[in-house]
Order: structure tokens, then C-alpha cells, then sequence
């Protein structure tokens, strides 16, 4: 008979877990008996935080959930941070935690890792949390959590087992329940939502992170009804190219103008967050005459007022929008779009289009690479205005929860997901030394990942934020190490480039001809906004 520990391990694998991130500790042994026999990898993050950030780019570029297995007490509140940037941003994760033995639960004893309430902690973060006091509460937990995970929007999830709890004999486990689809979305809202689309004359579509996989049926829905498709931050990679993409902010007045304009809008995942709508902190919002959401999540519909509402998966919407819209005449979409990215464009300061056209350059140098960037510069430009060529494939820690020290991590996890994709990791050097030591992991598991290290020399936006509001500026410089003494002492081949796009394009020539992971800094001067 297996222990719940080894029932674990088992019931991972039959509901599909193919990789873990973990760091194993004297509270989690027994989680990992039976897991080096299985079919389960296990990665080791340098940190726990590195191995949430590593769970969740592993979920935003496979679509499964990203699994991190840490111990009780500092092993799970290093990953709180990471937990929270996944909620912010509806990623599915689960992370598996030890905790000490039931008898000294909450009594305050000064056992090792002990906290008051480990599970009320995490509980501020995650969407639901479980104690597995016995072994028959494994299963259901496991059970539950990935059903939510898979039928419902994402989040992180959190089970902890008690030491004791886990080297219990565990009964032999029943099938893995179907997985739970999606809610799909009322065919009475589809049929409102087309007939409303057919008689718009000026429709524009929002996609968000949402919608971030469905760039086909959002494409062929937009050329029927002759849209323009606006895409977030976390929907980039949407219609690259096309005529009737927009990859511009919504906070930027050209494209505010464009929803001002449109006598209809469809909102597709998206859950209108300031980081994207008002990034300058206006406290305003794109004015819009009429208003259809279709988000998965029922409470997030109640958050902002709409003439339609539609509870269901946002690429189904679409996919089914297609089939009930008829073909309209072609009339001024494709010259509205193109409006609203000249506009757009000319909003930036010369010194973010610059940083856009070095972005340019890494999508022409690395073609349908997954770009993960950290809160750096040439990513605030680029989530003002980018257009990626791999739908989902655009995405950092700039929105949202704002976590430093993503980027490297997730980019780790990302690439470990799709083992035949290209990833490029955009982290400024201030960012980045929140989680330099997961280098290693790159470089222990030979990921094909290039590093782009954008140095200013300290916290520019911070810096530039305190000289705004008139205040001293302290504690924004913090001295850098020597980028290229790091990369070698990872065994990491190392290039520098000049902040320029010719620059940047020859060290990325350069680097191509490593297969493992390699690091480019650009020395970069600080850049006013």
C-alpha cells in the first residue's frame, strides 16, 4: 500500500503533471518518495519564489498548471509572492506544501518552520486552500483543485500535508474524474451578442489575457464583422501583422479615441485591470457607448458595469460568433485600426519607440519566441505598444501584481513547457537580482534561453517617480555586479550590446550559435518617459 505521499506522486501523474519545481526539505521527503520512478520531472529552482515564477510561466506557455512542491513555514511564504502574481494575472498553479504534524498545529510550540496558521496565510493568495488531515482528503483536494483549474479561470491553488499525514498508508486510488471543460458560453447571449455585432457600424473588439490562444476565430471573427481587434498586454501576439490589429495600450488616447468612436464594443477576457486600461493613473477609463463582456469568471462579470454579459470561455465565444455572424461589407475598419496605431505610435517618446524597434529586433532575430520580461523599460514600451508574432507569447510581471524578479524564473519555466520554442528573457538589472541565482537552473538543464540583461544602473522609473513628486531620491541606485564575471561564473557564454537595434541585433547573430542558455547586456543609459 502506497503512502500519501507516494499517492501523491501517482495522482499527479494520472491527472497529467509532467514536470514539478520544488526544493525538497526535511518537511517534504516524503512528498517525493516513488517520484523519481515516475513520469514526473522534477526541476530545482535555486528559491522557492523562483520555483512559483517557474510554475507559472510553465502554465501560461503550456496552458497546463505549473506544480511547485515547497516546505512548510519560509518554503511556502517565499512563494506567497508568486502565488499572488498568479492570481493577478488568473494563471493556474498549484503549489504542494508540508506542514508540521497535526498534533502541534496552532500551539505555538517553537517547532522548526512553525507558523500561527500556515493555511490562513495562504489564503490571502490563493483561490482555495486545503489541509489534507487525513489520507482519504488527498484524492478529493487533488481532484478539486485541478478541475477548478482546468473548467474555471486560472489562479493559484495551495494543499498542505502534514508531516505525519504524509507517511500515512494511502487505500488504493480510484480513477482520475473526467476533466471539467469550461463554461460554455449561453447560445440565448451568442445569439444577442452577433445580432448586436451585425448591426454595429463601428464595432471594435478588446481582447485580453483571456483570449490570449484564440488569435484564429478572433481574426476570422474580426474580418466578418469588420473590427478592429485591441489587444492587451497579456493578449500580444493576437493578429500580428494584420490590418485590423491594434497592439497598442488601451490608456493611450489614440486608441481611447478609437473605443470612443466605435458604436459597439466586444470585450473578450478581459478584465478591464488599471494596468492596462489607466496606466497613467488618470483614474479614467476608455469611454465607451456600448459594452458586451465575455469572461470566464462569473464575479469578475459583476466588476464593471455592461449592456451584455456572457459567462463562458472567451476563445468558444468567438469560435461560435463566427459561425452565427453573416459576412459584412468591409467599410472603415481596417483604416480605423490603422488610425489608432499611427496615433498610438506617435504618442511614444522617441526613447520607447527606439526600445520598441530593439523589440522588433529580438521577433525578427528569434521569430516566434516566447518573450518573458520583468517590470524593465523596453517592456513598459513594449506593453504600450508591440505587436508579437506568437499569440500568448508576450508576457511579464509589469501588470498586475508588478513582481520583480519574474522574468527569469518564468522564462525558465516557459521554456521547460515548450522544449521546441525559443524564449528571450527581458530583465532590467535591477530586476533581475532579485532572482540572479536561477541562472543555475537554466544552466544545469541546458535550457536554449537567451538572458537580455537592460542595465541603467539602479531603479530608473523609481528614480524618475521621486524627482516628479519632488522628493529626495534615495536607495534608487543599487550597484550592479559585473553581468559578464555572473555569466561566467554560470558557465553561461556572455555577449554585449550597445542600446541600440543594430547593436542589439549583432549580439543576438552572435549568440545564436549556443544551444544552451546565454546572457546579452545591453549597457543602457536611463530613459525618461
Amino acid at each position: 500500500m502506497p503512502t500519501v505521499g507516494e499517492a501523491l506522486v501517482q495522482r499527479l501523474e494520472a491527472l497529467g503533471v509532467r514536470h514539478v519545481f520544488g526544493i525538497p526539505g526535511v518537511h517534504t521527503v516524503e512528498l517525493y518518495r516513488g517520484l523519481a520512478s515516475s513520469k514526473i520531472r522534477h526541476i530545482t529552482p535555486r528559491h522557492e519564489q523562483g520555483a512559483g515564477f517557474m510554475a507559472d510561466g510553465y502554465a501560461r506557455a503550456s496552458g497546463k498548471p505549473g506544480v511547485a512542491f515547497v516546505i512548510t513555514g519560509p518554503g511556502l511564504t517565499n512563494t506567497l509572492t508568486a502565488m499572488a502574481q498568479a492570481r493577478a494575472d488568473s494563471v493556474p498553479m498549484l503549489v504542494v506544501s508540508g506542514v508540521n504534524r497535526r498534533a502541534t498545529l496552532g500551539r505555538a510550540l517553537g517547532h522548526l518552520h512553525e507558523l500561527p496558521d500556515q493555511l490562513g496565510l495562504s489564503e490571502t493568495v490563493s483561490i482555495k486552500a486545503w489541509h489534507v488531515d487525513d489520507a482519504a482528503d488527498l484524492a478529493p483536494a487533488l481532484d478539486a483543485a485541478f478541475a477548478a483549474m482546468g473548467g474555471e479561470r486560472g489562479g493559484p491553488y495551495h494543499i498542505q500535508i502534514p508531516i505525519d499525514t504524509a507517511e500515512e498508508p494511502h487505500p488504493k486510488l480510484r480513477g482520475v474524474p473526467d476533466a471539467r471543460e469550461p463554461v460554455a458560453p449561453s447560445e440565448e447571449g451568442l445569439s444577442r451578442l452577433a445580432e448586436a455585432l451585425m448591426q454595429a457600424e463601428r464595432p471594435i473588439i478588446l481582447a485580453g489575457g483571456g483570449a490570449r490562444q484564440a488569435d484564429q476565430h478572433i481574426g476570422y471573427l474580426a474580418e466578418k464583422v469588420d473590427a478592429p481587434v485591441i489587444t492587451t498586454a497579456n493578449a500580444r501576439g493576437l493578429l500580428h501583422r494584420h490590418p485590423l490589429g491594434i497592439p497598442a495600450s488601451p490608456s493611450l488616447a489614440a486608441v481611447r479615441a478609437a473605443i470612443a468612436e466605435a458604436d459597439f464594443v466586444l470585450a473578450l477576457g478581459t478584465e478591464f485591470g488599471p494596468t492596462d486600461y489607466d496606466v497613467y493613473a488618470t483614474g479614467t477609463y476608455p469611454e465607451m457607448q456600448r459594452l458586451a463582456r465575455v469572461d470566464l469568471s462569473a464575479e469578475q462579470l459583476t466588476r464593471h458595469d455592461a449592456e451584455m454579459k456572457l459567462c463562458g470561455d472567451a476563445g468558444e465565444a468567438a469560435e461560435r460568433l463566427c459561425e452565427l455572424v453573416a459576412d459584412k461589407p468591409i467599410r472603415n475598419g481596417a483604416a480605423r485600426a490603422e488610425a489608432a496605431r499611427k496615433g498610438a505610435w506617435a504618442e511614444l517618446s522617441e526613447d520607447y519607440r527606439a526600445m520598441v524597434g530593439m523589440l522588433d529586433v529580438v521577433r525578427e532575430e528569434r521569430p516566434g519566441a516566447m518573450i518573458v520580461g520583468d517590470s524593465t523599460q523596453p517592456v513598459y514600451a513594449g506593453n504600450l505598444y508591440f505587436d508579437h508574432d506568437r499569440p500568448g507569447g508576450w508576457f511579464n510581471a509589469a501588470t498586475g501584481f508588478g513582481a520583480l524578479g519574474y522574468a527569469i524564473p518564468a522564462g525558465i519555466g516557459a521554456q521547460i513547457a515548450r522544449p521546441e520554442a525559443t524564449t528571450v528573457v527581458l530583465a532590467g538589472d535591477g530586476g533581475a537580482q532579485f532572482t540572479l541565482p536561477e541562472l543555475m537552473t537554466a544552466a544545469q538543464e541546458g535550457l536554449p534561453i537567451t538572458f537580455i540583461i537592460w542595465n541603467n544602473g539602479g531603479y530608473g522609473e523609481i528614480e524618475l517617480t521621486m524627482e516628479t513628486a519632488q522628493i529626495d531620491v534615495v536607495g534608487c541606485d543599487p550597484k550592479p555586479p559585473l553581468f559578464k564575471s555572473v555569466a561566467e561564473s554560470c558557465d553561461i557564454p556572455y555577449f554585449k550590446a550597445d542600446a541600440t537595434p543594430d547593436g542589439l541585433r549583432a549580439a543576438l547573430r552572435e549568440a545564436v550559435a549556443n544551444t544552451g542558455p546565454v546572457m546579452i547586456e545591453i549597457d543602457a543609459p536611463f530613459i525618461a518617459r
